[in-house]
């Protein structure tokens, strides 16, 4: 029985929804695509009204909600977002008769367990698709830094949510205990997600700039990361290349962690940079655990090349919880 449910994808800095076409536990197809920036809507509520108007016709009265944060207790509140969703008023709000709430980087996972092989793209390690069983890692900077893993089964699979973007960053080299210095100014705590996520590029800048003995220049994220892959500024280049060793030291980590046999890259920010990955120094340190180089290094990397992963996951987040669903 084909179906029509809203999808969304709420996340520090954007509202991306969707309407899914669902039939017989399959995801047939994500229409009416809208992104709204979340700054210019004071609630989820009011975000969801705007996208029944933009799109002009009255909204599915099930739906499947991917939200940056924690989901549990009787209020979410969302990281790096001034929202707040209360599941209990969701039916009122919303207008939903069904739904399904769900973490967005759960959403990743759930997508990453439904699409094909022509949906990842190689960064590093052997070259071979990603098992039909095993745990895989999963994770992604953006405006936050997103992790999850994804358990296939024979049977089926199931997704893991976690807040592993807010372990303790750990430095490096000198250069990193620089930058844990400078956060520390700051912050009594310094979390991993303060140097690889979008923001973190800042703070690496900074640093780089001063220690050069430079001016850095004002630059929203942005524009510093589009003057970073530009390569237009040795600083600013520097301080991208920083960023994808420490990316790669975390993804080593937290796939040790998991022990995970395999690792899917995701999120917008992840995507932007996949083709600059394999020629970083992040391969390098992904693989540099010590006793267990020679098990990273037959770990594959890939990246996930879905345009909108977590409405894809969202609906695929429905189907499992609300009813039966086959794999792409």
């Amino acid at each position: 029985m084909t179906e029509e449910i809203v999808v969304s994808d709420i996340g520090g800095t954007h509202a991306r929804f969707a309407i899914a076409t669902i039939d017989d536990g399959r995801i047939l197809s994500l229409d009416d695509q809208l992104t709204l920036k979340s700054g210019e809507h004071p609630s989820l509520q009011t975000a969801w009204q705007a996208y029944g108007r933009e799109i002009g016709r009255e909204l599915p009265r099930s739906g499947a909600i991917a939200v940056a944060g924690h989901v549990g207790g009787e209020v979410l509140h969302l990281t790096n977002n001034s929202w707040m969703i209360r599941p209990a008023m969701i039916p009122e709000k919303l207008g939903l008769d069904r739904f399904t709430l769900i973490n967005d980087f759960g959403a990743v996972g759930h997508a990453v367990a439904l699409l094909g092989d022509d949906q990842f793209q190689h960064i590093c390690g052997p070259d071979h698709r990603i098992p039909d069983t095993g745990l895989v890692t999963i994770l992604g900077p953006g405006t936050g830094l997103g992790v999850a893993h994804v358990l296939k089964m024979e049977t089926g699979y199931h997704v893991t949510e976690t807040e592993a973007g807010h372990v303790d960053f750990a430095p490096h080299d000198l250069i990193e205990d620089r930058l844990l210095q400078k956060l520390r100014e700051h912050h009594r705590r310094v979390s991993v997600e303060r140097i690889v996520a979008g923001p973190g590029l800042q703070v690496i800048y900074k640093v780089f700039a001063e220690m050069e003995g430079q001016q850095a220049k004002q630059l929203d994220d942005k524009a510093l990361w589009q003057l970073a892959l530009s390569g237009e500024d040795s600083v600013a280049a520097a301080a991208f290349d920083r960023f994808c060793l420490c990316l790669g030291s975390f993804a080593g980590d937290i796939t040790l962690a998991h022990g995970a046999r395999s690792v899917v890259m995701a999120g917008g920010l992840g995507s932007r940079i996949a083709h600059r990955l394999p020629s970083s120094g992040f391969r390098e340190r992904f693989r540099a655990k010590g006793r267990f180089e020679s098990l990273m290094e037959t770990i594959p990397v890939k990246q996930l090349m879905h345009e909108q992963p977590g409405l894809y996951g969202a609906a695929g987040a429905f189907i499992k919880e609300h009813g039966s669903l086959v794999c792409a």
